[in-house]
C-alpha cells in the first residue's frame, strides 16, 4: 500500500523549476567566455556554447518558464491554504534531532508530511530564487530598449545575482546530498510516482493524515 504524497500539480511545478533552473545556471555560465576558455565549443554540437546572443535568448526563456512556475507555486498555496512546507516553531532543534538520529541511529522526533529540515531547506531555496528573479528582472530591464537603470543598481544586481547562482548550486547539491542516508531514500521516489511506502509514512511521519491508493479506488 502506498501513500500519496505528491499531486500530479506538485511534481509538474517542482520538475519544472528544477529544469528550469538548470538550464539558467547552464545558459548563465555560458554567458561567459567559459565554453571557449575550457574548449567546450570544439566539441562537436556544442558550438553553440559560445554563442552569446543565442544563450542570452535561451537564458530568457528558461527565466519565463522559472518566474511561471514559482508565481503559480505561490499562488496556488496561498488559494488553497496549504502551509505544510512552511517552517515552524522549533524546526531548527528538530532538524538536529532527526540529523543526529540518522548518524546515531537513535530514534527520530515524531514528524509531519515535511521533515523539519525539509521545511527549512524550502524556504533557503525559495528566498535564493526569489533573489535571483529579482536581481534577473532588474538585470533584464537594462536591455529593454529606451530603458535604463544607475550603473550602482546595476552592478549591484549583477553581484547578488551571480551570488544566488552559487547560492542555488550549493542548495541542489545539498538537496541531492539528503538523499544518501537510507532513511531519506524513500521520500526520492515521490517526486516521480506521488507516492511512498505507507509503512514508512507511519513509521517516520507519524504527525502525518495521509490518504493512500486504494481510498481513491
Amino acid at each position: 500500500m502506498k501513500a500519496i504524497r505528491q499531486s500530479v500539480q506538485n511534481r509538474v511545478i517542482h520538475w519544472g523549476i528544477a529544469l528550469s533552473i538548470f538550464g539558467l545556471i547552464l545558459t548563465g555560465m555560458f554567458e561567459m567566455p567559459l565554453a571557449k576558455r575550457y574548449k567546450i565549443v570544439d566539441i562537436p554540437g556544442f558550438a553553440w556554447t559560445g554563442d552569446f546572443y543565442f544563450n542570452l535568448k535561451m537564458h530568457y526563456i528558461f527565466a519565463f518558464f522559472l518566474v511561471f512556475f514559482a508565481f503559480y507555486h505561490v499562488v496556488y498555496h496561498v488559494l488553497m491554504k496549504e502551509f505544510d512546507i512552511f517552517p515552524k516553531k522549533g524546526d531548527f532543534v528538530k532538524s538536529y534531532q532527526v540529523i543526529k538520529a540518522m548518524i546515531t541511529g537513535g530514534e527520530e522526533p515524531p514528524s509531519e508530511k515535511y521533515l523539519p529540515e525539509q521545511r527549512l531547506a524550502y524556504v533557503a531555496i525559495a528566498l535564493t530564487i526569489a533573489l535571483l528573479i529579482i536581481t534577473g528582472l532588474i538585470k533584464s530591464y537594462k536591455n529593454i530598449l529606451g530603458c535604463d537603470i544607475s550603473n550602482e543598481l546595476y552592478f549591484w544586481a549583477a553581484q547578488l545575482h551571480n551570488l544566488g547562482m552559487v547560492l542555488i548550486i550549493l542548495l541542489i547539491i545539498a538537496h541531492l546530498a539528503a538523499f544518501i542516508p537510507k532513511a531519506n531514500r524513500n521520500l526520492l521516489s515521490a517526486m516521480f510516482s506521488g507516492k511512498v511506502d505507507a509503512e514508512y509514512a507511519k513509521h517516520r511521519h507519524s504527525l502525518w493524515k495521509f490518504k493512500t491508493d486504494k481510498d481513491n479506488k
